[in-house]
């Protein structure tokens, strides 16, 4: 991390958190406007293209292999170290049984054959990011430590999951095998009507003894990804969501497209980016792999797209 730099700005209230100098996500009549109006896309109802893969019980050495499970759940190992992303093995990514948002798409791997998870983490309490089910299972095998931002533990520990460390942006945890910094994201929070951007949101940046990987969660495009750059450096691997886009009025202040992905991957100089947030759920108006065509319409070679259950390694 390079000395000298500014910290992070302000983005609490006293009450509630916010995107600092930023736009703010839109409220309940601009969704029920939306609503209302959307012409999505037509997708399938279900892809049945996924070979699910069994990653290796570790990785040892300076290798990075990673996994795209899927949606942003991506497995990272290196150095004997487990990290999974933003977990959900759920057929749908909601509070309410038999609603919502379904699954389109398998994971690619089965949650019975994920190695030892040495850390989960958790970037901010949306239902397709943090999922009690798949969270609760992870955590009956007693491996697992889980990283959340600030205000969301109290929502883990109340279900006894553990243990969890909260983080603000700016914090770091020094784990073994990684050191986890939390850094800002564009996006807001909910898991009901009255609890909006009561617990931060934020992206992560995994330091391992060589190398930093940064998972960029759910954000939009902003002047973060400039920051994050002059704080860490390059990332040798950044992870950088692309869908849920449409419509773009309603969408660019939470979410990018593929074109902000590429931008966000320039300025941040990754050697290599990797597309998460897209592909298993359809929860916007562009259809259910339109993120991944526009993507490699205009992405250079190194930002790469993979199917759920594929692997890559980095050297």
């Amino acid at each position: 991390m390079h000395p000298g730099v500014p910290p992070f700005p302000k983005h609490f209230d006293g009450k509630r958190y916010f995107n600092p100098d930023a736009p703010q996500a839109r409220g309940f009549r601009d969704a029920l406007r939306w609503k209302l109006t959307s012409r999505p896309q037509p997708s399938p109802r279900f892809v049945s293209d996924v070979a699910p893969s069994k990653p290796p019980a570790s990785v040892e050495g300076r290798e990075l292999r990673v996994t795209l499970i899927n949606h942003s759940t991506v497995l990272l190992q290196q150095s004997g170290c487990n990290i999974l992303t933003d977990p959900i093995w759920s057929e749908r990514a909601t509070p309410v049984t038999g609603m919502g948002p379904r699954r389109r798409r398998s994971p690619g791997v089965l949650l019975d054959d994920l190695p030892r998870i040495d850390i989960v983490l958790l970037s901010h309490n949306h239902y397709d990011h943090l999922d009690l089910a798949t969270v609760r299972r992870l955590a009956a095998r007693g491996q697992s430590q889980f990283i959340v931002p600030v205000g969301v533990a109290d929502l883990l520990r109340s279900k006894n999951i553990g243990p969890v460390h909260e983080l603000d942006w700016g914090d770091v945890l020094p784990l073994a095998g990684a050191a986890i910094h939390c850094v800002p994201a564009l996006h807001f929070s909910a898991r009901g009507l009255f609890d909006r951007n009561r617990t931060l949101w934020c992206g992560y940046i995994i330091e391992f003894a060589d190398r930093i990987v940064y998972f960029a969660a759910d954000t939009a495009f902003g002047a973060h990804f400039e920051a994050i750059r002059e704080r860490f450096g390059t990332p040798h691997l950044a992870l950088l969501p692309i869908g849920a886009y449409e419509p773009r009025w309603f969408m660019s202040s939470v979410h990018m497209g593929p074109e902000d992905a590429v931008k966000a991957h320039q300025i941040l100089g990754a050697t290599t980016s990797i597309a998460i947030h897209h592909g298993t759920f359809q929860l916007a108006d562009e259809s259910l792999d339109t993120p991944k065509q526009r993507l490699r319409e205009c992405a250079p070679d190194n930002f790469l797209t993979l199917s759920n259950g594929e692997c890559m390694v980095l050297a």
